[in-house]
């Protein structure tokens, strides 16, 4: 990774500042994400998921039986299936499987739990079909890493199979948004503030406890999940979210696997086609879901904290 990759993705945040009205910022996020353009090897296929809209992805290579579910970023306001659908295929690349994107409903029209209950929906889809949860991963990115963890909660609440494993890129956990590098790195963080994560909150709440588990699922059990992948930057001021999911984790026996990535900013899989460190940590997801348990439930596999260097390859 060199440090022009970044400061050029940086530039390019500069040139499209966030819009205030809601429906300026949904397309500012989908055009983020859409100037990149698909893999010409890419095959993708909508589907309707119990109802909630899906799209599938396969790349060459593609075992069948092995499927990523997963819940975009947005701040539960804005992103879609459009905005992360090239992030998503290339996570299924590396991890050789098929993967499902949910277009999840969002707030304010629809506030929790609406995106839990389409979570849900759309894992009860993949079991319809007749996939094993041994061969499921789930994924989600900043408030779809939250709606991630939250989602297994509710899974084993109520006794249904758990999927193999979990990755969470700059998850958004914490809808108190009480961690300290909301302040630490406010100044390094050029997408994420508190003022505007307050203001999202706020909205998809509409009126419940921000203490929730299943809103913030750093205050809830997290006993009996699976295996945890857990990726933050260290510019992002979600980056306490992340330290303290992998805490929560890691108190509850679970395997868990922290990286903070030097000098990257919120959700930067986004730009991997022009930033290596993208592309590395997107290698680095597609190892960890490829790996075949190394025995023993979640309970009995080793936890582990990982702090990267900046000349880490993979």
């Amino acid at each position: 990774m060199s440090n022009a990759e970044i400061e050029a993705v940086r530039e390019l945040l500069r040139e499209r500042p966030r819009p205030v009205g809601l429906a300026e910022r949904r397309e500012r996020l989908d055009a983020l994400g859409t100037r990149y353009a698909l893999p010409s090897d890419v095959r993708i296929e909508r589907v309707d998921a119990n109802g909630v809209p899906a799209e599938w992805t396969v790349t060459p290579g593609a075992d069948p039986s092995r499927v990523i579910l997963f819940l975009h970023g947005g701040g539960y306001i804005s992103g879609s299936i459009d905005s992360h659908r090239h992030v998503i295929a290339e996570a299924g690349r590396q991890a050789q499987a098929r993967t499902l994107a949910l277009g999840y409903r969002l707030a304010p029209e629809h506030p929790f739990p609406a995106a839990l209950e389409d979570a849900l929906a759309g894992y009860r889809f993949l079991l319809s079909s007749g996939l094993s949860p041994a061969r499921i991963a789930l994924a989600g990115e900043s408030a779809g890493g939250g709606l991630a963890i939250a989602t297994l909660v509710s899974l084993r609440d109520t006794g249904m199979p758990l999927p193999r494993c979990v990755w969470c890129s700059s998850p958004w956990v914490d809808l108190e948004m009480s961690g300290s590098t909301m302040v630490t790195k406010a100044a390094a963080d050029p997408l994420i503030q508190k003022p505007y994560l307050t203001e999202l909150a706020a909205a998809y709440l509409g009126g419940a406890d921000p203490r929730m588990p299943l809103v913030s699922p750093i205050h809830g059990d997290l006993h009996g999940l699976p295996p945890m992948l857990i990726q933050a930057g260290s510019a992002e001021t979600l980056l306490s979210d992340a330290i303290k999911l992998a805490a929560a984790a890691g108190e509850a026996d679970v395997s868990v696997t922290l990286e903070i990535w030097p000098e990257m900013i919120h959700a930067w899989h986004l730009f991997y086609q022009q930033l290596a460190a993208g592309r590395q940590a997107l290698a680095t997801v597609g190892a960890f879901i490829r790996a075949e348990p190394s025995g023993g439930d979640s309970a009995d596999q080793s936890k582990r904290v990982t702090g990267l260097s900046g000349s880490r390859s993979n």
